[in-house]
């Protein structure tokens, strides 16, 4: 089957979704990559509260994402998608405003919340209505999101160049007419009932040992890709020089989600012939680590001159590392949002990928400070001291993810090959 055919095979609903993603992601990228620039030269805030501001846009996020998740399963998908991208919307408005660390932070949180409210909703629904083809459509999904990624970053170079809050606006204008959008083509499906109270769905998830086992293993997966808004960007910005840093910012986000465009779809085909998923989560982690290792290993020996060339030459590891990082995306993310929805059962995908990604909000927040106070005290972006951190959280979490395969925790393709589920706790109790 030709990757045409198997785009068109998918349900017209998850298609729809797909191209959601992809104009979602380029109103979302043609403004964050440059946040954190704004924030450390526009509002002169150290690297650490740039950290700290990042960390609550994605704690907003991913840390409401149970919210979300839970509000799709009991109210529906749909609903709560669009409702999601309204919120995004105001919250870019709000950046349009800025001038102050305040309403930076009101639009971070608005934001984040936003994404807490459709990310779920938009993976439940992909999941229910691709039913066994999730990991095909996880695949498609992360192929239409990351050529969203790459065309915002150059959308933004040029409209940051006019200034910061007209990017702010164009970025909110997106988000208010994919609302409009969604409200008018995106079908509506029917709710399955839960047949439990909300406490007991919570009791469910939270007492769900094997998927918390696998959350905190792979929790470091969008901590680590978050950092190419924080530690990437920052590298970028000082190897190429304040003239051309806008454009060595645009060219990392670009080769980045290039690469993943490119090696997604042929990526998850050839290992998704493979039953055991641990394994390639694990190799997907250990490259998202080692994917922090070109800088400080080239960073001595780079050339300091302001010619083309020059400037090329000391970017070209901090890109080798954003191709090492795709590249470790592509290996993880289909397979991790293909488990998910196995640990959940029908009724409850929405709230567990909400959990999943509370974990994961909570350590990228941790890790976004962290990574901002060793840059600010370690010697700036492009020493050893932030890139060991990073690597030591993705290899350790391919280790972690290993030890779940051996023991037998981790969830196959096929869910009948998975251990069952304890039984809910009934209606009533409490």
């Amino acid at each position: 089957m030709s990757a045409f055919t198997e785009l068109r095979s998918l349900p017209r609903s998850v298609r729809l979704l797909l191209a959601n993603q992809c104009l979602g992601n380029i109103g979302f990228f043609m403004l964050v990559p440059f946040l954190a620039d704004y924030l450390r030269t526009d509002l002169a805030l150290s690297v650490t509260v740039v950290g700290i501001v990042l960390g609550v846009r994605n704690l907003s996020q991913q840390g409401l994402f149970l919210v979300g998740g839970s509000a799709a399963d009991r109210l529906g998908a749909r609903g709560v998608i669009i409702v999601g991208a309204g919120v995004r919307a105001v919250g870019f408005a709000l950046f349009a405003i800025g001038g102050s660390l305040a309403v930076v932070l009101a639009g971070s949180v608005l934001t984040g919340f936003a994404g807490a409210l459709f990310n779920p909703a938009v993976r439940a629904y992909i999941a229910r209505d691709s039913e066994d083809r999730a990991a095909q459509a996880f695949a498609w999904f992360n192929v239409f999101g990351n050529a969203g990624c790459a065309l915002g970053p150059v959308i933004g170079t040029v409209l940051v160049g006019v200034g910061f809050r007209i990017t702010a606006l164009t970025a909110a204008a997106v988000f208010a007419g994919l609302t409009v959008a969604q409200l008018l083509l995106l079908p509506d499906r029917p709710v399955p009932p839960s047949g439990t109270t909300l406490r007991a769905d919570f009791a469910t998830v939270f007492t769900d040992r094997r998927f918390w086992a696998f959350s905190l293993a792979l929790a470091g997966l969008f901590a680590l890709q978050s950092q190419l808004y924080l530690l990437f960007t920052l590298q970028a910005r000082d190897l190429a020089g304040s003239a051309v840093g806008p454009a060595a910012v645009a060219a990392l986000f670009v080769v980045e989600t290039v690469a993943v465009v490119v090696l997604q779809v042929p990526m998850t085909r050839v290992l998704g012939r493979r039953g055991e998923r641990g394994p390639m989560m694990a190799a997907g982690m250990a490259l998202l680590g080692a994917a922090f290792l070109p800088v400080p290993l080239a960073a001595a020996d780079l050339p300091a001159g302001t010619g083309v060339t020059d400037v090329a030459v000391r970017i070209a590891p901090v890109l080798l590392g954003a191709v090492v990082l795709a590249l470790g995306v592509t290996v993880a993310q289909p397979f991790v949002n293909e488990a998910i929805p196995r640990f959940s059962g029908p009724t409850l995908t929405g709230t567990y990928y909400g959990a999943f990604y509370l974990a994961s909000g909570l350590l990228t927040l941790a890790v976004g400070a962290l990574v901002g106070a060793v840059v600010d005290h370690g010697g700036g972006p492009l020493g050893w001291p932030p890139a060991l951190v990073c690597a030591a959280l993705g290899f350790g979490s391919a280790a972690a993810v290993l030890a779940l395969h051996r023991a037998r925790q981790l969830p196959g393709p096929d869910v009948s090959t998975f251990p069952a589920q304890p039984p809910r706790p009934a209606k009533g109790n409490r």
